[in-house]
């Protein structure tokens, strides 16, 4: 695993840095936003550690820019405690932030929680309930019964699995799904769910996808 930090505090950058690679991560180091996104274009990490508070462009700039055009999930990092800054990391992209000053148990900790969510979240054969999910074909299967499901239905049904239990969002969904630059609107969501449904119940899936009312939608495994 390839782990990126980028501050322009060389004290946090070495000691996190040292923490990394004890742990066995490959560490790449910035300075700054710049060095970091010229890295990038040699070669794309698993992870970025980013510190908000950063001359020229600053740690939320560069986590949209990381997460939405690289796909990379970032930690951020920041010597504030608002909520407001918070707020601002998590609507940037970010997965979690770390206050400073921390433990640096706490923040390795931290990472291996959203590599192992990415983990499930992009592995190629997804099980849950008595559904298999095989991103490798497009099918999803229960027992003797599949389908093989047009992209955008597959995408959907697999992104809820990857993060089943978990509300995922209406915008999210679009995004990652369509793209942050679709042009839409929310039917083309409502139907492509609503054919989702009905082919888990042909498939006589125990898997139920439920509506969180104005906010998005959450994959569950039947109790009974």
């Amino acid at each position: 695993m390839r782990i990126i930090v980028i501050d322009d505090d060389k004290n946090i950058l070495e000691l996190v840095s040292i923490h990394l690679a004890r742990q066995g991560y490959l560490v790449l180091k910035a300075n700054n936003a710049a060095e970091a996104l010229d890295i990038l274009e040699k070669e794309v990490p698993d992870l970025a550690v980013v510190d908000v508070m950063m001359p020229g462009m600053d740690g939320i700039e560069l986590t949209k820019i990381l997460s939405q055009d690289y796909g990379i999930p970032v930690l951020l990092l920041t010597a504030r405690g608002e909520l407001e800054d918070k707020t601002k990391g998590f609507l940037a992209g970010s997965e979690d932030y770390v206050v400073k000053p921390f433990e640096p148990k706490e923040l390795l900790f931290r990472i291996a929680v959203i590599l192992r969510r990415y983990e499930k979240e992009y592995q190629s054969i997804i099980q849950i309930g008595n559904v298999t999910i095989n991103r490798k074909i497009f099918e999803v299967s229960t027992g003797e019964r599949s389908v093989i499901m047009p992209l955008k239905e597959f995408e959907l049904l697999a992104l809820l699995a990857s993060r089943s239990n978990h509300v995922v969002e209406r915008s999210t969904i679009m995004e990652q799904i369509w793209g942050h630059d679709y042009e839409g609107d929310d039917h083309t969501l409502n139907t492509h769910m609503m054919r989702v449904r009905e082919r888990l119940t042909h498939l006589r899936a125990n898997i139920e996808i439920r509506t969180t009312r104005g906010v998005g939608y959450k994959l569950e495994v039947h109790n009974s």
